[in-house]
């Protein structure tokens, strides 16, 4: 016999219980076309016609009635067995690295499925993702490009996005096109290879100024030094994005094009673990895109989420 899936036996039970296609298909919130296929091929791999059908009513077969107890018994087991493995694999523990940005709701968001160990080693992107990749850590939320993905063997989804800004000396708070903004390349690759990649990409596509530094001024008290003596707005890093602005610098939305960090969480693409897998769903569900797919946003060439 061919492999029955469950998905059609709850098809079965749906229509044995509405006795009408159509009513069982909102039910199911599936077309009613479509229902009708999973049933005739439901049938035909049992081997027996569960319902006579015509254009005016269904009704179930002498097979149908004797089968059909006995599906909902099978249903309710497999909803057991979910239910017992969710259980298994919220007490598991998932170790979760991170640059310098989490959801505020992370735990919660995976408490029902996992039990998340957020790991105290703080890593630029490049280094949690191969952390990943070599089984030190489960989960990674850091910036990633595609072709690092493929060269891991990591899979990724959406978690957050960073619009960005520049920061500027004076009163003006007004917008400032990318073109006229300056931005900071550090010379210690180590810590800052996936910043210095985004900023040239911005640069080249942009007009942006890309400015050289040694001093680690890409974020901290030293970037607002940087700022004061450029006399131009200089984009703001995500990792500086936490640290307090003073009194004598502003904010400026970068326009013409909005200027977007995109944060995923990544995973061993072999990963089988019922806790990881069921974290990775539980953190991404229903996070929308950010804005990162408006006309008017940038993204680097290479991020998992260009259009």
């Amino acid at each position: 016999m061919a492999i029955v899936e469950l998905r059609q036996l709850r098809y079965f039970v749906a229509v044995a219980e509405e006795l009408n296609f159509g009513r069982a298909a909102e039910r199911l919130l599936i077309a009613g076309p479509s229902l009708s296929q999973q049933i005739k091929s439901l049938e035909r791999d049992l081997g027996v016609r569960l319902f006579d059908r015509d254009r005016r009513s269904v009704a179930l077969t002498p097979a149908g009635a004797a089968l059909l107890p006995h599906t909902r018994e099978l249903l309710d087991r497999a909803d057991d067995l979910r239910n017992r493995a969710a259980r298994i694999a919220g007490s598991e523990p998932v170790r979760l690295g991170y640059v310098n940005w989490l959801p505020a709701d992370l735990t919660d968001r995976a408490s029902s499925v996992a039990r998340l160990h957020i790991d105290a080693w703080v890593a630029p992107s490049h280094a949690q993702a191969a952390r990943v990749a070599d089984g030190s850590l489960d989960l990674a939320v850091c910036w990633i490009r595609t072709d690092d993905l493929e060269k891991r063997g990591l899979s990724a989804r959406l978690i957050g996005a960073d619009r960005l800004y520049a920061v500027s000396a004076g009163p003006d708070t007004g917008e400032v096109r990318a073109r006229d903004t300056v931005v900071l390349l550090d010379d210690d690759a180590t810590t800052w290879v996936s910043w210095n990649d985004y900023a040239e990409r911005l640069a080249a596509d942009t007009g942006a100024t890309a400015v050289r530094i040694t001093d680690g001024g890409v974020t901290g008290p030293v970037f607002f030094d940087h700022v004061r003596r450029h006399g131009r707005p200089i984009l703001n890093s995500p990792k500086g994005q936490t640290t307090p602005l003073p009194p004598d610098l502003v904010m400026r939305p970068v326009v013409e094009p909005k200027v977007y960090w995109t944060w995923s969480l990544v995973w061993r693409r072999e990963e089988l673990r019922p806790a990881v897998l069921g974290a990775v769903d539980a953190l991404t569900e229903g996070v929308g895109d950010f804005g990162i797919h408006a006309p008017d946003a940038w993204l680097p060439d290479g991020d998992p989420y260009q259009r």
